[in-house]
């Protein structure tokens, strides 16, 4: 199988020498907006991101098999790998440790304030805080239990935390005290003092954080964005952080990069992020064993 390989994936010799040896003919695109290394004719398969963001699915007439890089569908052209029966892959699970992690340490900084204290350490000032938190016994809503949902409620409910899931296949689950409908949002979120967004971006989850959600929170909540900036409604959210006790932590947004006059910005509840809490040092490694795994289901079919 010819397969495009793009530097989203960052493969090395290694990874290239056992795709070759397993039967594969791989080439490499580093930057998935230049120009092709083959003609678009000639691609079986890739390995990629936003690749077609840049170059229109359509070209490539032989496409039969996509492995993203990405979590999230949203940046491929779901109704033209249905029309085409093309068999596409995410990577799940890939980047659920870090963006856990990620979720519970930005919560835990909140909760102990350490905005203050390093604005102290700078001025060298030895003033203690009487309003630090315990995150234990807190009610967390996680909206989204797929892999990054299950992995941040393991972690809260290490904490001592009620985790409570929201999602469109409920189920029992150990890591859930209870999980929740779509339908019933509004009753699970309302009744939380953190809620964590996990969710994929679907016609049917954009703006799901609608000013009627934001409304239901109770003051003094703390909104997790770990998933897509269109899961919520910016404008509804804004107004929401200025009228109530609300705190945010987002690592997404609608449009990325922020804009540098987004209101966002000098919000003193809010933690804003670059779309960055995907990072992890294991990545790499948890990515390419997905690649080969589906790669070798393949082979079978």
């Amino acid at each position: 199988m010819k397969l495009l390989v793009t530097g989203a994936a960052r493969p090395d010799e290694c990874i290239f020498d056992l795709l070759k040896a397993k039967g594969h003919d791989p080439v490499f695109l580093q930057n998935e907006s230049d120009e092709l290394p083959v003609s678009y004719g000639d691609v079986d398969g890739v390995i990629c991101n936003g690749l077609f963001f840049h170059h229109p699915i359509e070209k490539f007439t032989s496409l039969r098999y996509i492995q993203l890089t990405s979590a999230g569908f949203d940046r491929v052209p779901m109704d033209h790998v249905r029309d085409h029966n093309i068999r596409i892959h995410n990577a799940a699970g890939v980047y659920s440790i870090p963006m856990a992690e990620f979720a519970v340490t930005a919560v835990l900084g909140l909760y102990k304030k350490w905005d203050h204290f390093r604005r102290c350490q700078a001025d060298h000032s030895w003033e203690k805080h009487r309003g630090l938190m315990e995150l234990y016994g807190k009610t967390v809503c996680i909206v989204g239990c797929g892999n990054v949902g299950t992995e941040c409620a393991k972690r809260f409910g290490a904490f001592g935390c009620n985790v409570l899931g929201v999602d469109l296949y409920p189920r029992d689950s150990e890591y859930f005290r209870k999980m929740f409908p779509v339908t019933e949002l509004l009753t699970a979120v309302s009744c939380a003092d953190v809620v964590v967004l996990t969710l994929p971006l679907t016609d049917e989850t954009k703006h799901i954080i609608s000013k009627t959600v934001l409304d239901s929170l109770k003051d003094g909540c703390v909104l997790v964005n770990i998933a897509r900036g269109a899961i919520i409604n910016t404008e509804c959210l804004i107004n929401a952080l200025r009228e109530k006790g609300l705190y945010a932590v987002l690592d997404v947004f609608e449009e990325e990069p922020l804009s540098a006059v987004s209101p966002l910005w000098d919000m003193k509840n809010v933690i804003i992020t670059p779309h960055n809490s995907f990072v992890g040092e294991g990545n790499h490694e948890r990515l390419w064993r997905v690649i080969l795994d589906n790669l070798k289901a393949l082979e079978h079919i």
